[in-house]
């Protein structure tokens, strides 16, 4: 079966589940479903802007310099032939 298959099969199964409830039921599903879809694209959407911005720290440049040159490690080896 194809994911494709696979996917609308599951929503077949959904709607004869669905297929018992009341009119106000299915609405009331809707709007949540709905509103859970929005929350969803929202909350994709802030964290793709969280990911970008000034660097923000309480260091002085110098102090952050320094601070990369000190943690700097060199696993350099020349091999000889």
């Amino acid at each position: 079966m194809r994911k494709s298959e696979v996917n609308t099969t599951i929503v077949d199964g959904y709607v004869g589940l669905l297929d018992n409830l009341s009119t106000s039921n299915k609405l009331d599903l809707i709007s949540r479903l709905t509103a859970s879809v929005k929350a969803d694209l929202t909350d994709k959407k802030s964290s793709f802007k969280k990911a970008f911005g000034a660097f923000d720290s309480k260091k002085s440049a110098e102090e952050i310099i320094e601070e990369i040159r000190n943690n700097r490690v060199s696993t350099r080896r020349i091999e000889s032939f």
